[in-house]
């Protein structure tokens, strides 16, 4: 075996596994100015979501967590509360530009944890996917 394909705890193997579901899941799905893409976007401290339209390649609506950070108020939600809320959040966004329906892309991550909680607060705030 290759030591150059190897990190110390697997991340560079764990990265390219990630990009290949990533490339998998975006060959399916596809948004249109109808029917746009709402994806999902996870990194170690934050979670963003953003609708966004493949034919025109424009970005119709972006939501993040960092909307809800308050330095004033050192209040500590949990990541799945904060998750819920972002989709709710994306959701009425998405009304307020006429847009009922999306393909959900969860972006090469498992539909589970902040994944489905962002999911399931657009589905309570209106979206269709």
């Amino acid at each position: 075996m290759e030591l150059e394909n190897f990190d110390k705890m697997g991340i560079k193997i764990k990265k390219e596994k990630q990009k290949r579901r990533r490339k998998r899941v975006r060959v399916k799905v596809k948004g249109t100015s109808r029917c746009p893409r709402l994806s999902v976007f996870r990194s170690n401290k934050h979670i963003y979501a953003q609708l966004i339209d493949d034919e025109k390649g424009q970005t119709l609506a972006v939501v993040s967590d960092l909307e809800f950070k308050d330095k004033k108020e050192k209040k500590i939600k949990k990541k799945f509360e904060v998750a819920y809320q972002i989709g709710q959040l994306i959701a009425k966004k998405a009304t307020g530009k006429k847009i009922k329906k999306v393909i959900f892309d969860r972006g090469g991550y498992k539909y589970h944890g902040l994944v489905k909680a962002v999911a399931e607060g657009a589905r309570e705030g209106g979206l269709e996917f």
